[in-house]
């Protein structure tokens, strides 16, 4: 009868277990050639108007990053099937990163195109580390920071409204930005911006369409500053459905006809924040923290 030892018997296990240190290759011991490239996952949008974003933000990667391939996905489920629909496909996360293991990517940088680092932002990150070191699949996966994720990008971007606010704009009228707004704990960013964002501007204010703080807030605290006008603009990638309904329509519940219904005369900007190169810099320097770890 054969025997093995005990030392044989454990490096068995551990070759099964994948606990022994393994070359990687692919095929028959065939060693891929490196290739990086880059995913931008954005929320997405249903309207046309915001695919300007979309475009600034894909401009500015490339002239970034010449020569790395950029491909595009989207988080947003529900609007994934509504433009399904229309006929248009959107390819989701998990989607593009299978589709990039398919062309031979051995890097692949993905660049979160989300406000805060939410829901959205921690379900990209945990399944798109899932695709990195599968066999035969992507080396080395990166996941980029959403647009505010430190105290240096709230106090940055804090930094960037001030600047963007419209140039006819006077010094006593406010400005108010529109947030998503979540109830997972990064909802606290919208709250730290604000802090930042009124130590420069008391008359600039960051609210959120879902939670706290939320339109009846700031209609207080404007009614308390005797404020007459209004300019509101969206604190999103794009100008989309909430921009248009929730921020500006004219629908009674809009925030433009609850402060118009107080007296308060509401002027609406509707441009995501991925339209102004100083907030897409940020999401771009981001980007560069991940894939410069790949050198």
């Amino acid at each position: 009868m054969q025997t093995r030892t005990f030392s044989g018997y454990v490096g068995l296990v551990a070759l099964l277990f994948g606990l022994l240190p393994m070359s990687v290759a692919h095929g028959h011991g065939e060693k891929m050639p490196e290739k990086k490239g880059i995913l931008l996952v954005a929320f997405g949008s249903t309207f046309p108007e915001a695919q300007v974003a979309f475009d600034n933000i894909g401009l500015s990667v490339k002239k970034a990053f010449p020569g790395v391939p950029v491909r595009w996905a989207y988080t947003s489920r529900m609007i994934i099937r509504k433009m399904a629909t229309k006929g248009t496909h959107l390819a989701t996360p998990e989607e593009a990163l299978a589709g990039m293991m398919r062309e031979n990517f051995t890097h692949v940088a993905v660049q979160s195109l989300h406000t805060i680092p939410g829901q959205e932002f921690h379900g990209l990150r945990k399944n798109a580390h899932r695709f990195a070191g599968m066999s035969k699949g992507i080396k080395r996966v990166l996941v980029g920071y959403p647009l505010l994720a430190t105290s240096a990008d709230v106090q940055r971007a804090a930094d960037v409204m001030l600047k963007v606010t419209p140039a006819e704009r006077q010094k006593e009228d406010a400005v108010v930005f529109m947030g998503h707004g979540t109830h997972h704990p990064a909802n606290v960013y919208y709250a730290a911006l604000a802090y930042h964002v009124q130590k420069l501007d008391p008359n600039i204010f960051v609210g959120t369409v879902e939670t706290w703080p939320g339109i009846e807030e700031i209609k207080a605290d404007l009614k308390k500053r005797s404020i007459k006008k209004v300019y509101l603009m969206p604190f999103m990638s794009v100008a989309g459905d909430h921009a248009r309904n929730d921020m500006a329509g004219p629908n009674p519940d809009s925030w433009k006809s609850i402060l118009e219904k107080e007296g308060i005369s509401c002027v609406p900007v509707l441009k995501g924040t991925a339209e102004y190169q100083e907030f897409v810099d940020i999401w771009v320097d981001h980007l560069k923290i991940a894939f410069g770890h790949f050198d």
